[in-house]
């Protein structure tokens, strides 16, 4: 009689350890998991690390999410105001059978500060993705404005294109952190193309540039040409948030020197066109 309760007191010894070994190994599989999560959760609000190219080219992680390269806000400045300004009347071609015959762009309407409504071309509808929202849409009706409704004829007699040649992208000044002004002089040149006359109106403007975040769209294969192309313009993590006219009475070159009275004048009348 005694062997049999010692017997089931060692049954019952073991299999309380059992129990509780148990439950401690799932206590822990739990807080495993629980702390997978979180890092899970860090990972995708983190943002991405700003990566500054070096003048020899290596990148690297400036660990300052408002360090942007100087020759990066040129280079972005550059490509964004020549895309704005591309009125070819033709569709980028997105095949090699689209070079030897790109296709004709339609143009997209746009609502004009007049109350009317006029068409600007795909690539400056684009190309507007790189600037901030809320100065986006009037600087799109200007664009409309300025945009020959003979970019988008069709008889060839009648076709006006239009591209913005660029002379000099001065170097960035950094007037706040992670915000920069730059000046730019340009000729937008207009070309009628039945007998080649031009029509060549000075563009030369101060633009002030802001970095900014971006996140890619984590479905990009469901993405359409546009939209792959909205999303390369902002994947330059900067926006241009201004522009004025930019004055050529002073040395622009003397970036720490006060500009002349007459050059403020200009700027505060100045508007999107000149």
């Amino acid at each position: 009689m005694v062997r049999l309760l010692e017997k089931k007191q060692r049954t019952a010894s073991i299999l309380t350890i059992f129990a509780i070994a148990t439950f401690g190994l799932q206590l822990l599989l739990l807080l495993f998991l629980i702390a997978q999560g979180l890092n899970i959760r860090q990972l995708s609000v983190r943002k991405q690390p700003n990566f500054v190219q070096m003048v020899d080219g290596k990148a690297v992680d400036s660990g300052d999410d408002l360090v942007r390269d100087s020759e990066a806000i040129r280079q972005f400045i550059s490509k964004t105001m020549t895309l704005i300004f591309d009125w070819s009347g033709t569709l980028p071609p997105q095949s090699l059978e689209e070079f030897g015959k790109p296709k004709p762009d339609l143009g997209i309407l746009i609502k004009t500060p007049n109350g009317g409504s006029q068409k600007v071309t795909t690539s400056s509808w684009i190309a507007s993705f790189a600037f901030a929202e809320d100065f986006r849409k009037g600087f799109l009706g200007q664009i409309a404005l300025m945009t020959p409704p003979e970019v988008f004829a069709n008889n060839p007699q009648q076709i006006i294109s239009g591209q913005l040649v660029i002379k000099r992208v001065y170097p960035p000044k950094e007037i706040s952190p992670g915000k920069w002004q730059v000046g730019m002089v340009a000729d937008l040149i207009q070309t009628k193309k039945a007998d080649g006359k031009k029509l060549i109106v000075p563009f030369n403007k101060d633009i002030l540039v802001q970095a900014v975040d971006y996140f890619d769209y984590p479905q990009s294969e469901q993405l359409t040409v546009l939209q792959k192309a909205i999303y390369l313009v902002r994947a330059e993590r900067l926006e241009i948030y201004e522009m004025r006219n930019l004055c050529l009475i002073d040395k622009y070159d003397n970036l720490e020197g006060a500009k002349s009275t007459q050059c403020e004048t200009e700027q505060k009348s100045g508007n999107f066109t000149r």
